[in-house]
């Protein structure tokens, strides 16, 4: 298991090591020692897992302290442009936003610490999207950043994908008061 840096601090790519056979293939997904070497240490209390059709995008959320969470995100089947938004008010990176591709192909995970604003946008059908949670999802902590913010200029690959109402009520960047 390899980790990949970013242009944001602590933000990182999780390449796992893939054993392929005949068969098909295996990889550890998580396992919390060879996290914790990496230098992840986070405690996972929750997994989500969502299925999409291609253009579906969904974001850029976060949650309050004391629910702030940590997100571990991965694709299972299909491929996700990944998107995570500084919200760390001491970063150097406070306001930027750094985005991967993951897929079901390549096997990359993003480590997503609490301080982040995270959404993808799928670019296949089918796409089935999991990730593992430091803390428990709380309605009254969500929050929200609209996906076409201009200040954050996110090129998305279209101006048109398909956004729930619930995301399309996301504030501007710059009316978000930064809990972090």
């Amino acid at each position: 298991m390899k980790l990949l840096k970013t242009k944001i601090e602590e933000l990182c790519l999780i390449q796992p090591d893939v054993f392929p056979d005949e068969r098909g293939y295996f990889y550890e997904s998580y396992q919390k020692d060879k996290f914790l070497k990496l230098g992840i240490d986070a405690n996972f209390v929750q997994d989500n897992e969502s299925m999409s059709g291609k253009g579906v995008l969904r974001g850029l959320h976060f949650q309050s302290p004391p629910f702030a969470q940590g997100k571990l995100v991965r694709v299972v089947s299909g491929a996700v442009m990944d998107v995570a938004v500084d919200l760390r008010l001491h970063s150097e990176t406070y306001g930027k936003w750094e985005s991967v591709k993951l897929s079901a192909e390549n096997k990359l995970m993003l480590w997503i610490p609490e301080g982040f604003a995270h959404g993808f946008i799928t670019l296949e059908d089918n796409t089935i999207f999991q990730y593992k949670c430091t803390n428990y999802y709380n309605r009254e902590s969500e929050r929200g950043i609209i996906w076409n913010d201009p200040n954050l200029s996110i090129d998305w690959g279209t101006d048109n994908p398909l956004v729930s109402e619930k995301d399309l009520k996301g504030l501007f960047f710059k009316d978000i008061v930064s809990p972090f």
